[in-house]
This record gives structure tokens, C-alpha cells and sequence, in this order.
């Protein structure tokens, strides 16, 4: 939205009553009630950028190839005010590093967002590509699509494209970046909205595809029509958009050679989708995937981990949706022999004390948005529940918008698999089965990536984890949180974004919803 048109509807609205000492991070609220500027945010937003310009885009991330061959290919943002070596290039990324001169000569680019700032997008590129061709995918509707709108308007090459979202509640949630280069293709997908506060103290996950090089003709005779399994996957999902400006990235996908994806694509569209549709999107996918590709030998004994930023309704018990349907995809396997009883499940959501201490205090939980009305429908949920903490990599006090799935060996060595995801704990993100079975109803555009030690160079059945990495060759997978998880006391609440917090956070700030 451009300026002017901000502080007009600024000036519309009634003031809000706690001025500039207001969090400004819960949508409701912000929409309702104007806010003044805040100088001490806006001087800490000019440092940043400087701060981000002087660090980011340093060093390529192919540099770095060859010294993580060995680990899955994982990686989490930059937070700032965090240990220097917790935001190494083994371990964390800015967006100014993945949209670099020196990942590739780019020519266009298409990004997939729930929510963005473009102008602030454009200011990543590098100064000689902010002109280069830009879709954005979004879902916004009504007035925010106007404000998108609006936004877009003093970047001629900027090119707007709404995702159709034909059932209620639905969003379009994916987080994927596709960029052609003159050199290739890069697909990124990330847990960050393109925002600022995204990528500046919180959590978030990032997987960064290798280049991939256009086919010879050659080559492409020899891949088939259809490309890679991975290739496929990207193509299905793109064509459930529609005829539109994505039919020009569906034939770049097409011309690309994908075979070193290393990952398998797991993706959400809304619908209710029936025969051999049910099984391409959401929880059925995976447990498709697990069926088909997951060799564990005795792993019923290994617990299913859970780690998200948002809840939705999930039933009155853990039977009718939680610990049933998703549970049973997420521990499926390829064995023949039926489980006698479902792995333990624990579910990492941060607790109040999490946010209230975190970098941001208070102001994160505008990102956590788990209402009271739901969670007093699901008070089973409660005995699930561990703490947000990762020392390991520097980022308990940096808020979680990251969502993860894993599953690994009660000794906390090794893990079977493991799913970076813009998908939260919710039907509306995973899908909710529907007339006895046959058909899949889901609300949403999701998109991720599971890893599979089988899709890397290694005998091993599984990734060893750091803990064991000096027993083994095998890929280690470094997880964004501690093991073993912490389960909540007695004291512990869960964060719940509509309730007021009157004991002050780490900058002397209260939560007024």
C-alpha cells in the first residue's frame, strides 16, 4: 500500500488507546484502531537493514556444498541478537543470501506467500534485478488484495496472481520461491512470510534446491515426459492454480532437470479430493510415502514429534482426527504388520513464559495465533504438549514460526524422517478424511519437503543425529530444537494469543489482545 494511502486509512480509524506502547502484532486489533509511529521501531528497522546489508549475500551457498555433504540439507534463517556462530552459513540463511548475484544470474522470479511487503521484497534482490520479472501468488481477498494492489503498483515488473480458494476458512499458506537463472532453475521453500519480522528474530526453516540445469534434448528424452518424481510432484501442484501467469513457470519447470532433488514434495490444495487424487495432498501423501518408501525395521516404539505455530479445531478427542487419521499417517511404514498401538506423540508449542522471554516478548505471540475458544474444545491436548528450546542451536528465545515432523529412536541417535512444512497442526492445513474414508477435504495451499535417508549417497536406514555423527558415515540431520523434549508441568500454559498477559516481558510490555 502506498504511503499516502496508509495514513489515510490511519486517519479513518479510531485511535488506539495504548498509542505507541501497543504490540501492533494482532491483526484484529491492528485493523480496528489506528496506531502513531513508533521511532524507536522505525530507528531499529533502519539499523537492521543496514545490518542486513553489510552481512548478508556474503558468501554463495554453493561455497558451503561441499562441507555439508554430509548433512541433510536443512537450514534455518538468520536471527539477529544471537550468538555470531549460530548464524554460520553451515546452519542459517538470510533472504539476501538466497536471492544473490552469486546463487545465479537471475532472470525471473515467482514467490508463493501468505503474507507480503513488496516493497520490502524488492529491496533483497539485488540492485540490478529489482526490475527483473516478479509474480506474486497470494491468497488475499477484498480489501487486502486492494492494499496488495497498491503496494505493487510503482513496480511495473511486479505482476499480482490470487489463488483461488473455493472453501471456506482456506488460505494460501505455501511459502515457496521458484527463481530461473540464465544458468537454471532454483526452487526455495521456506516457513517465512515476506515480511520483516519474519526473518528477523524468529525460527524459521529454509530448504534451498540445488541448481537445476535446463535439459539438452537428449536429456529430456531420456527423462521421460514426466521428469523426476519430484518434477511431477511441483507440476501437479502447479496446476491446481489454474490457467493464468503460472503456466509460463510450469513450462520452465518442465525444461529443468530435477533428478537431484534429494527431497520428496509435500504439498496441500484445497478441495475434496477423491480415487487416486486423495492420496497426492496433505496427511495421505505422506502416508503414501511412508507405505511406500519407509524400510524401518521395529520402529513402533519410536515417537512422532510435532513442532508448530498455529492450532486449529481438532476434534472434542484425540481419537476423532489427532490420534487417529494424521497420527496413523505419520507413523506409517512400509511394514505389513499393523501397530498394536500408536507411538508416543509430543507436540512442541510455545508455552507462555516461551513468548513472554523470547527476543521479541510479547510481540511474538501475534505470530502464534491459537485462540482460547479453541483451545477449550481440546484440553486432551495439554498431556501432548512440550516446550519450545533450542540451545543446540542458539534459538529458544528466537519464537518458533517454524513446522516441523519427525520420527526418531527412543535413544535420541537417530531419526527416520523429517518434514519441513508450512503446514501447522490443523485439518484445514493437513486434511480431514470424509464419507467413510473415500475422500480427503482440505482448506488450504500448503507446501514442504520430507527427507528420506533412502533419497541420499548412504547404506544407512536412517539419519544419525549429531549426537551420534562420530559412530557412523551416514547423513546426519540436525534438528531445529533440544532432545530430548521437555513435556509441560503443572504450571505450564500454552500460549493463546486473545488472552491478556499482565506480567511484563523482557522489554516491560504487557499483552492486551
Amino acid at each position: 500500500m502506498s504511503e499516502k494511502r496508509k495514513r489515510e486509512n490511519e486517519a479513518e480509524k479510531p485511535k488506539c488507546k495504548y498509542g505507541e506502547k501497543c504490540y501492533r502484532k494482532n491483526p484484529i486489533h491492528l485493523e480496528a484502531y489506528s496506531h502513531p509511529e513508533n521511532p524507536e521501531q522505525s530507528q531499529e528497522r533502519k539499523r537492521t537493514k543496514v545490518d542486513d546489508e553489510s552481512k548478508e549475500g556474503s558468501s554463495s551457498l554453493e561455497d558451503k556444498s561441499e562441507r555439508m555433504r554430509n548433512y541433510v540439507p536443512f537450514l534455518l534463517t538468520k536471527v539477529r541478537n544471537i550468538s555470531g556462530r549460530f548464524n554460520d552459513s553451515k546452519i542459517a540463511v538470510g533472504l539476501r543470501d538466497i536471492l544473490s548475484s552469486k546463487m545465479g544470474d537471475l532472470q525471473a522470479s515467482a514467490q508463493f506467500n501468505y503474507m507480503f511487503d513488496i516493497p520490502w521484497l524488492i529491496e533483497h534482490y539485488p540492485a540490478d534485478k529489482r526490475s527483473k520479472p516478479l509474480l506474486i501468488v497470494h491468497g488475499d481477498q477484498r480489501e487486502k488484495k486492494h492494499q496488495l494492489q497498491e503496494e505493487a503498483e510503482p513496480f511495473p515488473n511486479v505482476r499480482l496472481f490470487q489463488a483461488k480458494l473455493p472453501i471456506a476458512y482456506g488460505t494460501h499458506h505455501s511459502k515457496m520461491m521458484l527463481l530461473l537463472y540464465a544458468e537454471g532453475l532454483r526452487v526455495v521453500i521456506t516457513t517465512a512470510n515476506l515480511i520483516h519480522a519474519d526473518w528477523d528474530k524468529k525460527t524459521q526453516g529454509v530448504w534451498i534446491s540445488p541448481l537445476f540445469p535446463k535439459y539438452s534434448q537428449e536429456n529430456q528424452d531420456e527423462a521421460g515426459p514426466e521428469g523426476s518424481q519430484f518434477q511431477k510432484d511441483l507440476m501437479d501442484y502447479l496446476h491446481q492454480y489454474g490457467p493464468g501467469p503460472l503456466n509460463e513457470w510450469r513450462q520452465h519447470v518442465a525444461e529443468h532437470d530435477m533428478s537431484n532433488a534429494k527431497v520428496r514434495l509435500l504439498a496441500s490444495v484445497p478441495g475434496r479430493h477423491i480415487g487416486i487424487n486423495k492420496d497426492k495432498w496433505g496427511h495421505m501423501k505422506l502416508r503414501k510415502l511412508l507405505q511406500q518408501y519407509g524400510e524401518f525395521d521395529d520402529i513402533d516404539s519410536w515417537p512422532v514429534i510435532g513442532q508448530f505455530s498455529s492450532i486449529g479445531s481438532l476434534g472434542p478427542d484425540k481419537s476423532k482426527w489427532l490420534c487417529s487419521e494424521w497420527l496413523r499417517s505419520l507413523a506409517s511404514t512400509n511394514s505389513l504388520t499393523s501397530l498394536d498401538h500408536d507411538p508416543s506423540l509430543h507436540l512442541m508449542f510455545p508455552t507462555v513464559e516461551n513468548v513472554r522471554t523470547s527476543l521479541e516478548g510479547y510481540v511474538a505471540g501475534g505470530s502464534l495465533p491459537y485462540s482460547w475458544k479453541t483451545a477449550a474444545k481440546q484440553p486432551y491436548l495439554k498431556d501432548f504438549f512440550c516446550r519450545w528450546k533450542s540451545e543446540c542451536l542458539g534459538r529458544s528465545r528466537a519464537s518458533p514460526h517454524l513446522k516441523s515432523y519427525t520420527r526418531i529412536s527412543p535413544d535420541l541417535t537417530k531419526a527416520a524422517w523429517f518434514i519441513m512444512t508450512s503446514a501447522n497442526l490443523s485439518k484445514a492445513a493437513w486434511g480431514a478424511l470424509e464419507k467413510n474414508g473415500s475422500q480427503l477435504m482440505i482448506r488450504s495451499y500448503e507446501i514442504g519437503v520430507l527427507f528420506l535417508p533412502q533419497d541420499f549417497d548412504t547404506s544407512e536406514k536412517f539419519f544419525n543425529l549429531p549426537e551420534n555423527q562420530a559412530e557412523s558415515n551416514g547423513v546426519i540431520l540436525r534438528l531445529p530444537f533440544d532432545l530430548p523434549v521437555v513435556p509441560y508441568t503443572n504450571e505450564d500454559r500454552p500460549w493463546l494469543w486473545d488472552r491478556q498477559y499482565s506480567q511484563p516481558d523482557v522489554h516491560g510490555h504487557r499483552w492486551n489482545p
